[in-house]
C-alpha cells in the first residue's frame, strides 16, 4: 500500500519537504510522525500539547530544510532535536516558575539514551545539575545542544532563530561560567 515516495531516503523527503513537493512532504510526515510526537508527548507529557509541538517541529523543518547538513547527523536525528528544543521552550513559556533542575537530565535524554550520555549523566551528575541551573535560560539550552547534542553554533542559530553570533555567545558565556562553577581552580588561572 506505501508509495514509491516511501521507500526514498530520508535527506530526499526532507529535500521534497523544504521544496513543497506534496507527495514528499507527506511521505516525510508520514515516516517520522510518530518519533517526532514520542518525542513531544515524553517531554510534554500532554497529547494535545505533543500534537502542537509535532506540528511546529514539521513547520520548522519544512523552512529550514536547506540548512540540514548530512555530515553532522541523520535526518531523524536533526528532526527529533527541533521537536525536543520546541517542547522544551512550550514547557518553560507555560509554567512561572524554571524546570525543577532535577527533572533536567531526564529532559535532555528524552530523545535517545547513548553510553555516552549515560557515563556523562552519572560522573558529578548532581554538580552539573546545579551549576546548569545557575545559567540563564537561553543559555543552558544552548550549552545543552552543543555539548550533548553536538549541535554546531548554526544550528543552534538555526533551531533557536537567532543570529549566529548570539548563538556563539551563549555557548561560550555558558561554557565558562560552568567551568568557573565546576572547576574554580581554572578559573582562577586566567
Amino acid at each position: 500500500m506505501g508509495s514509491h515516495a516511501d521507500r526514498l531516503p530520508d535527506e530526499t523527503l526532507l529535500a521534497g519537504l523544504g521544496a513543497g513537493d506534496a507527495d514528499l512532504a507527506v511521505a516525510f510526515v508520514r515516516r517520522f510522525q510518530r518519533v517526532v510526537y514520542g518525542v513531544a508527548l515524553t517531554v510534554t507529557r500532554d497529547p494535545v500539547t505533543a500534537e502542537d509541538v509535532a506540528q511546529q517541529a514539521f513547520e520548522q523543518a519544512w523552512r529550514h530544510a536547506q540548512v540540514y547538513d548530512s555530515r553532522r547527523g541523520s535526518v531523524r536525528a536533526w528532526l527529533t532535536t527541533i521537536a525536543h528544543n520546541l517542547a522544551i521552550d512550550v514547557l518553560r513559556a507555560r509554567t512561572s516558575a524554571p524546570v525543577d533542575p532535577a527533572e533536567l537530565p531526564a529532559l535532555l535524554t528524552a530523545v535517545t539514551e547513548t553510553p555516552e550520555r549515560v557515563a556523562v549523566a552519572r560522573d558529578s551528575a548532581a554538580g552539573l545539575r546545579r551549576a546548569l541551573a545557575q545559567l540563564p535560560g537561553a543559555q543552558a539550552r544552548a550549552v545543552a545542544m552543543a555539548g550533548i547534542y553536538g549541535m554546531t553554533a548554526r544550528q543552534i542559530a538555526v533551531t533557536e532563530d537567532i543570529p549566529l553570533g548570539t548563538a556563539k555567545t551563549r555557548i561560550r558565556d555558558g561554557m565558562l561560567k560552568l567551568r568557573a562553577a565546576l572547576l574554580p581552580e581554572d578559573a582562577e588561572d586566567e
